[in-house]
């Protein structure tokens, strides 16, 4: 299987998509506690990766805004759960960074606490997006949050980020063992789209992928 993705969306859904996210997106709110969680509205979409897989860039790429999120030099600066929204029905939420983060361990404790509470107890929660970079693959702290994922029953995709900076053999080499990796976690969706904030390769198809997901979640 060497293309990016094995979905098949329709000029109406890429349409739909490109539609969606050209509204004017903004910081809503963010949370540090389940007790300064804001309001369950509409759907709401989570990002979660390893803290240097490029979240930010990717929620700038989709929403077309330079600055939306903020990109950090420094892995795991977001320390909180960050929620944007387009003025529709869909929200995007920037998570913790897992796998590295420079401060205290008792401080990614309670991100982790604060992550495990968000998707076990978000009812409007529709899917993960678990980036991963495409340069290396799924690692061994991936995992952990894919079985986390898992045991609450979650729906998740995973998408790999900064697809640009391999060949398109090693793209396809990558999309293949991935893929090859979902078949025994029931909650993961059966497909990978590889994306790329640098040259916005994958961007329209992952805009198609969440139009999809909402119209599938309203029958």
């Amino acid at each position: 299987m060497t293309g990016r993705t094995v979905q098949n969306f329709t000029r109406n859904e890429i349409e739909a998509g490109r539609q969606l996210f050209a509204r004017e997106w903004k910081f809503a709110a963010a949370a540090g506690s389940v007790d300064s969680l804001p309001p369950m509205r509409g759907v709401e979409i989570a990002l979660a990766g390893r803290s240097n897989v490029g979240k930010s860039s990717l929620i700038n790429a989709l929403t077309g805004r330079k600055n939306l999120a903020r990109i950090s030099r420094t892995p795991g600066r977001t320390q909180q759960l960050i929620f944007f929204n387009g003025g529709g029905d869909l929200t995007l939420v920037d998570m913790p960074g897992y796998g590295y983060a420079a401060a205290a361990k008792s401080k990614v404790a309670a991100w982790t606490d604060l992550i495990h509470a968000y998707v076990l107890g978000r009812a409007n929660l529709a899917r993960v997006y678990v980036l991963v970079d495409a340069r290396h693959g799924l690692k061994d702290t991936d995992a952990g949050v894919l079985d986390a994922l898992g045991k609450a029953a979650v729906s998740h995709e995973i998408v790999l980020t900064k697809s640009d900076a391999i060949k398109p053999q090693e793209l396809a080499a990558r999309l293949a063992a991935t893929r090859a990796a979902l078949p025994k976690r029931a909650a993961a969706f059966p497909d990978v789209l590889a994306t790329s904030s640098h040259d916005g390769a994958g961007i329209a198809e992952l805009r198609a992928a969440i139009i999809r997901l909402m119209r599938e979640r309203r029958t």
